[in-house]
């Protein structure tokens, strides 16, 4: 019997050393017990309950589930996991549903040969029997918000084993261990830290240990913003992949050139930027669901312009195979008294089910938000075009409305 959900506290795993087992209501139709907790705030107590977790399952086979737009950091702590996962002889596949569009992303998986498995949710959706063949599922560097799986995972009635994760604290997580720790700046520096205390030992005549450490390396530096936000754990995670990281793949990774989709985008949100208060917003149209990574792009290129402190970037994402159209938008800033977790979610707010369109960490957020019966049929360049005016100017309002709350962006008369 799998153990229950725990609830977090502090943003921290919580497990006690003894836990005490409570009954607790069914879920997912399975019977499940419940564990009181304290908090867990040392590295040994997260390592333990990481232990005690993976010995539990020894021998299952685990579903790793990343953000349907996996970035470098959830790359390469879901590689850390399925390594540590190994030595307690459960065998784990890597799964997201979206697309990799960002040119170091892609570069990343095909030269270190990262285990990676696309699932896009028709396919999922008609080879859900074959879920089964798990007994459950992981997410990391999200908490489910951000995956189009995890909808179709609940309702196989696959149990979370775990969430490893350093963003906000999203309402509804439940697994057996938690370890959400928004003071973190990268889910790599976590996982270096389970590494550090010896679940796996790295061991740099072992080429995947070296092609893990050098994505590890990679994923901590791009969260970190080339280490400039870095604290003091980070820094000491970078000196332990240090040993075992390679310099020279990194660095073909890093130099992977930018296609020419993303320098259209990048041109476009600068020919219709307008900067407010320090804040510069840009829409850019219309885009091919494949190049949507082109967004947080253009946002990361116009926040370095003088005298802006915050960048937001949106468009309209089309996805083709599905006929889906979506608002999507990425924000970076400078600022530090700016918090993008609270700025996003305060512009734009929750869904019918009470979940926020976006969110972020530290200088870094983003937003997704569904059009719904207005997607699609854009083939009349009119239509489109009214169509992305309307949207165009809603998101200006909402933002304006907090970046400049006397400015109307809508004049009449």
């Amino acid at each position: 019997m799998h153990a229950s959900p725990l609830s977090t506290l502090d943003n921290l795993v919580e497990l006690t050393p003894a836990p005490i087992e409570v009954p607790t209501e069914p879920t997912n139709g399975r019977t499940s017990l419940g564990v009181t907790t304290g908090s867990i705030r040392t590295n040994e107590q997260r390592v333990e309950a990481l232990r005690q977790s993976l010995e539990r399952h020894r021998g299952d086979r685990q579903l790793i589930l990343l953000q349907d737009f996996p970035d470098p950091d959830a790359l390469s702590s879901a590689w850390a996991y399925k390594l540590i996962a190994d030595r307690f002889d459960i065998q784990c596949d890597i799964a997201y549903a979206g697309t990799l569009s960002h040119q170091e992303n892609i570069a990343l998986v095909r030269l270190t040969g990262l285990p990676l498995l696309r699932w896009p949710c028709q396919a999922a959706k008609s080879k859900e029997r074959d879920l089964g063949m798990y007994q459950g599922c992981v997410l990391i560097d999200n908490q489910g918000t951000t995956c189009q799986l995890s909808e179709i995972v609940r309702q196989a009635q696959l149990p979370v084993i775990a969430v490893i994760d350093h963003h906000s604290l999203q309402d509804g997580v439940q697994a057996e261990l938690i370890d959400i720790r928004v003071n973190t700046r990268a889910t790599a520096t976590i996982m270096t830290q389970y590494l550090q205390a010896g679940l796996l030992t790295l061991d740099s005549s072992v080429a995947e240990h070296v092609k893990c450490a050098t994505a590890l390396m990679h994923g901590l530096r791009s969260d970190t913003n080339r280490l400039m936000q870095a604290q003091e754990e980070d820094f000491l995670a970078a000196a332990y992949l240090s040993r075992f990281y390679d310099s020279q793949l990194l660095n073909t990774v890093l130099l992977s050139s930018r296609s020419k989709q993303v320098m259209d985008v990048i041109e476009r949100s600068l020919k219709n930027r307008s900067i407010h208060n320090n804040f510069c917003i840009a829409g850019v149209g219309y885009l091919r669901y494949d190049d949507r990574d082109a967004i947080p792009q253009a946002a990361d290129f116009l926040v370095t312009e003088e005298n802006v402190h915050t960048a937001v970037v949106y468009g309209i994402v089309h996805d083709e195979d599905h006929e889906v159209e979506l608002i999507v938008g990425s924000l970076r800033t400078t600022k530090i008294t700016l918090d993008p977790d609270e700025f996003i979610k305060e512009a734009f707010g929750q869904d019918m089910q009470g979940r926020f369109f976006g969110g972020g960490r530290s200088q870094a957020g983003g937003f997704e938000i569904p059009m719904g019966f207005l997607s699609g049929l854009n083939e009349n360049s009119e239509y489109a075009k009214l169509k992305w005016s309307v949207y165009d100017t809603q998101i200006k309002q909402k933002l304006l409305h907090l970046v400049n709350p006397g400015k109307n962006v809508i004049h009449t008369g």
